[in-house]
């Protein structure tokens, strides 16, 4: 299962190359710069999808009526429905992750002095996929029988970040930069390490921005899974 999840996500990257075998740039963008970007966002979801992405399994615990013993026991209920039923065979889309972000630096042209943003882009992208994780199993204790709905923003956020926001629309980078901040996982940060401006115009400082765009994230998230605590009811088993 673990050589089956690199093979798996190793066809992302093939089709970047397809991609790349027919242009030359990408929005302006080079192979090796949106193998950065990709690795970067893949690094931080596949960490995330390791640690954090079982909270999703929170509205099976509801039906069935068991999520009342994570309620008894005296540790936080978000930690232990994160460490149910760990699986460590998705150890392997880290390690792709990991290899494409390495081989993305070794080959860029990189400033030294901007290197310093990688480990934070990456606890970053960690920080709000996990808060957004969050939030879908928040959402569970009114939607139990939605689950896939989460998912069009868990996974649906990783497939946007694996390429540069330039692709798409003005009013979608705005939304994913303002409303959700999935642009903080890579791009924004991922701009000032490649030393590029951005194609829409936003200021310097957005470029630092990641961590408060986390914060601010985690704030709303740790809010809504109180609220879901609060207003969940048992089944009465």
């Amino acid at each position: 299962m673990t050589v089956l999840g690199i093979i798996t996500t190793t066809l992302d990257v093939a089709v970047i190359l397809i991609v790349f075998a027919n242009t030359t740039t990408l929005a302006g963008f080079s192979r090796d710069e949106v193998l950065f970007l990709y690795g970067a966002a893949g690094v931080s979801f596949a960490l995330c999808d390791l640690l954090v992405s079982n909270i999703d399994r929170v509205s099976q615990h509801i039906k069935a009526g068991t999520f009342d013993t994570f309620l008894i026991r005296p540790v936080s209920s978000w930690l232990q429905l994160t460490t149910d039923r760990f699986n460590p065979n998705r150890l392997g889309r880290v390690l792709q992750a990991v290899l494409v972000l390495g081989y993305a630096v070794a080959v860029l042209d990189l400033e030294g002095r901007r290197l310093w943003m990688i480990p934070v882009m990456v606890v970053t992208g960690f920080v709000i996929f996990a808060a957004l994780w969050t939030l879908v199993g928040a959402a569970q204790f009114l939607l139990t029988d939605a689950p896939e709905l989460g998912n069009a923003f868990t996974y649906g956020g990783q497939q946007l970040t694996q390429y540069p926001l330039a692709v798409y629309a003005r009013d979608l980078v705005k939304g994913v930069t303002y409303v959700l901040p999935m642009a903080f996982v890579n791009w924004q940060p991922g701009l000032y390490v490649l030393g590029r401006d951005d194609p829409f115009g936003t200021p310097e400082f957005m470029r630092f921005l990641g961590p408060a765009a986390a914060l601010a994230l985690v704030l709303a998230a740790g809010l809504a899974w109180r609220q879901g605590i609060r207003h969940y009811r048992s089944t009465g088993s």
